[in-house]
């Protein structure tokens, strides 16, 4: 995070508001309309529909996430997995709730660019001259949203530095238009502020024929929340808690006023106008919706961007497989993954041909969100508990609204399953991966043999000084994860005095430690040996991308500069005299699942799971950062369960 960002200033407070409140931001869009939908309009209705999205915005937004949530950030990064690094020392269970709420937030979001855009390019329809050319639905409209939807996961492989500069006044003029918009029709029937009283709501709820169930069209008003919490990092949490003052004034200012809008109009139905575009001037509606449309691109871009962090952090965290991800600018952060980014893009587009259309899009909104929050809920109990340490009867007493509120909204957004069936094939998907990588690596972990390296130190001397071994390179170097300096995985030592010695200078052993913090760049040096067994502790943030290639040359450089090592250049006379560096070799030993396993049910599916997923995912030589010129994989059979007994008889020759 820029260090301008960790106290508040204008340009913080501009920043925050083009990368956090996007998704929340262009709610108003279809919130409103999906509470009224084609219902018979009411007063009852109207009051108690806005009165449920202003305490909602309150209970959920204001308190559960900005005073509350983002009190739980991990050296400044928010997310559920940063919560997750924090508490998960106390619960070895809680590594669910986090691919829950992972998966969820994932998959609930290839919806939120498509509803998003397609509301704003509706909006056309309004427009003099094109009534019957932007009809919601049909193929040109589909066609425009898809079209601009298309180019922008097409230039996420450039990244967002440039455009990214005007995402804070476009989302600024974004909030004062709505704001305005809204004041607008408020102060021609100031009546309508009366649905504060949270009275409203609760009739609504209580007495409306099928008032609970309005539920799920009001939680889409605090949909953008739970991504809120995630880009915590990117702007930090004064900036956003100040901002969101503006920000939920704004909101309110424009439900209220379309709420305004259809009481002063007197409407039997709605009969499909969005109240949204309905408050503008007719002069004004273009250029409104070319802001709304804009605002929508901004509100998409940062939730690719936030899918992104989030798929790094699982590979960091071992919840998912390795994967190439690249980095399109020099800001800190900003990460590409054309794996993910296609996903999401096939997904979106998807999204859009089946449902066409933004209304249709509203009743399947919203459903994983409200899992995602649950599970956030979940994890935050435990950060309460143990880290903050509060008072039992407070603690309970916050975990009980939460809980009532969300577990409210999960009912009333059950109802969506059978139009949104089709999401939980990609829900459980995800979900799916990251529960067997997770599962599966700890039964792998379990089958690791150490013994001691110090016993081993003579031998490896004796290697390393036998002239009538071919050398294998000067520096050899291991990735172990042994966290004990004194020991090492057996199948290493199997790998160097196999039958083919590997006789090298210096024999390295690099081991990986992923800390709960996000940027942690730190190693540490301890030689068994003088200048013959090192062993290298590199010490990793989650948000740390992999690059043993490049770390393991800076570590050398240091090493040779501060006279703590004088093998820089080749051991080999003949070369020495050209001053050329030293060779480095990598070797990296994985596994296959061998044939000779009888496994349990259980066992047999997330193993035989797992490594066909690894056979789908980025090869360990990229996932380290390794060059393939100068690394080689050995293959070894993994065993878990041996067979027992081979019912194998010998029998005379015929």
């Amino acid at each position: 995070m820029s260090p301008h960002l960790k106290k508040v200033s204008a340009a913080g407070i501009l920043i925050t508001l083009g990368i956090i409140f996007g998704d929340i931001g262009t709610s108003p869009l279809y919130v409103f309309k999906a509470i009224v939908g084609d219902r018979p309009v009411t007063d009852e209705l109207v009051y108690g529909g806005i009165s449920c999205v202003v305490w909602t915005l309150t209970l959920q937004t204001t308190f559960k996430y900005i005073l509350l949530t983002l009190q739980a950030d991990n050296k400044g990064e928010g997310g559920i997995f940063s919560l997750f690094a924090l508490v998960r020392r106390y619960r070895h269970w809680l590594y669910f709730p986090a691919i829950v709420g992972a998966g969820t937030l994932l998959a609930d979001g290839i919806i939120t660019p498509p509803i998003s855009v397609a509301s704003a390019v509706e909006g056309l329809n309004g427009v003099k001259g094109l009534e019957h050319t932007i009809v919601p639905g049909n193929d040109l409209t589909v066609g425009i949203v898809i079209g601009i939807l298309s180019l922008l996961f097409f230039f996420q492989r450039f990244g967002t530095k440039v455009v990214g500069i005007s995402f804070g006044p476009i989302m600024l003029i974004w909030f004062s238009m709505i704001m305005a918009l809204g004041i607008h029709e408020v102060a021609q029937y100031p009546e309508v502020l009366k649905a504060v009283n949270p009275y409203y709501a609760i009739k609504l709820l209580t007495d409306y024929p099928e008032g609970f169930w309005l539920l799920g069209a009001v939680f889409l008003c605090t949909t953008g929340a739970e991504a809120l919490y995630s880009d915590l990092g990117h702007c930090g949490k004064k900036n956003i808690q100040v901002s969101w003052i503006f920000v939920k004034i704004s909101l309110l200012a424009n439900y209220f006023g379309q709420a305004a809008w259809i009481l002063l109009r007197g409407k039997q139905h709605l009969d499909g106008l969005n109240p949204f575009y309905e408050m503008m001037p007719h002069w004004f509606l273009l250029s409104g919706i070319i802001i709304a449309t804009l605002a929508t691109i901004i509100a998409s871009q940062a939730l690719i961007s936030g899918s992104f962090t989030l798929i790094s952090e699982a590979v960091s965290l071992n919840f998912w497989p390795k994967i190439t991800i690249k980095f399109p600018s020099n800001i800190k952060g900003q990460i590409y993954i054309p794996s993910i980014n296609w996903i999401l893009w096939f997904g979106c587009m998807a999204v859009m041909l089946y449902f066409k259309e933004s209304s249709n899009m509203e009743a399947a909104y919203g459903f994983s969100i409200t899992i995602a929050m649950l599970m956030t809920t979940t994890l935050m109990f435990y950060y309460m508990k143990f880290i903050k340490k509060w008072a039992a009867v407070l603690m309970i007493l916050v975990l009980l609204v939460f809980v009532t509120v969300e577990t409210s909204f999960f009912i009333a957004n059950v109802a969506k399953i059978k139009k949104r069936w089709m999401f939980l094939i990609f829900e459980f998907g995800l979900i799916f991966t990251m529960y067997v990588w997770y599962q599966a690596r700890k039964i792998t972990n379990r089958f690791l043999n150490f013994v001691s390296l110090t016993e081993q130190i003579p031998a490896l001397k004796e290697l390393s000084s036998d002239i009538s071994v071919p050398k294998y390179a000067t520096h050899l170097v291991y990735l172990t994860k042994a966290n004990n300096a004194r020991s090492i995985e057996q199948k290493m030592i199997n790998s160097i005095f196999g039958k083919q010695p590997k006789r090298a200078d210096v024999y390295w052993f690099v081991h990986i430690d992923r800390t709960d913090e996000p940027y942690t760049m730190e190693y540490s040096i301890e030689e068994l040996e003088e200048d013959k067994v090192i062993r290298v502790e590199l010490r990793l943030g989650f948000r740390i991308q992999t690059r043993i290639n490049l770390f393991f040359k800076k570590i050398l450089d240091e090493m040779v500069q501060q006279h703590e090592l004088c093998l820089k250049e080749s051991k080999y006379e003949a070369m020495q005299k050209y001053k050329l560096a030293a060779d480095i070799r990598y070797v990296i030993v994985d596994r296959f699942l061998s044939v000779e396993n009888e496994f349990s049910l259980r066992e047999g599916f997330i193993l035989n799971a797992y490594f066909g997923l690894k056979g789908l995912g980025q090869s360990d030589k990229k996932a380290f950062g390794l060059d393939y010129s100068d690394t080689q994989t050995e293959m070894i059979p993994l065993v878990v369960t041996p067979a027992a007994h081979v019912d194998l008889k010998r029998v005379a020759h015929v």
